[in-house]
């Protein structure tokens, strides 16, 4: 579905949303607790964390090599496009270049500002994928709760209370 609004060439080309800097690691996917063992199993060598919320990410500290909150680090999965078997992506990943955001006492999916290939003037086909992708990730995030993200200002909101 996200095909619509995104190419996988330019996804590829781009890699922006499996890299990340000091300064926003909220943005670091959140694994299904039950899928890190299975990757640690797959790649013995890659990290996990666990945050306080309990959410399990990718541990990328020893990627970084200055205290510059600006330096970025690739995701260890990234070699040139995501070595992980579609069923062990994040969800988080899956839903890029959307979240799913706390929004009052309701949730909202919102754009990521940061995605360089988004055509943000094409409101119609984004909130068709918006639709579609809303239900999937409200389901999801029944189990799931760490993919909600705090309400965000810079994010734009394109189905409100979903």
């Amino acid at each position: 579905m996200l095909e619509k609004i995104l190419s996988a060439e330019d996804c590829a080309r781009c890699e922006f949303c499996c890299s990340f800097r000091r300064q926003s690691l909220n943005l670091t996917p959140c694994f299904d607790k039950e899928n890190v063992e299975k990757i640690s199993r797959m790649y013995p060598e890659a990290r996990f964390k666990t945050l306080p919320d309990g959410a399990v990410t990718i541990d990328l500290d020893d990627k970084y090599h200055t205290d510059d909150r600006e330096e970025e680090a690739l995701c260890y999965f990234n070699r040139k496009g995501c070595i992980l078997p579609e069923d062990l992506k994040p969800f988080d990943c899956k839903l890029w270049p959307f979240r799913l955001m706390k929004n009052g006492d309701g949730l909202s999916l919102a754009l990521v500002p940061s995605c360089p290939w988004i055509r943000k003037d094409d409101t119609s086909k984004l909130r068709e994928v918006a639709a579609f992708v809303a239900q999937e990730a409200k389901e999801y995030a029944k189990d799931h709760p760490e993919i909600i993200t705090e309400y965000r200002d810079d994010y734009t909101v394109i189905c409100e209370r979903c």
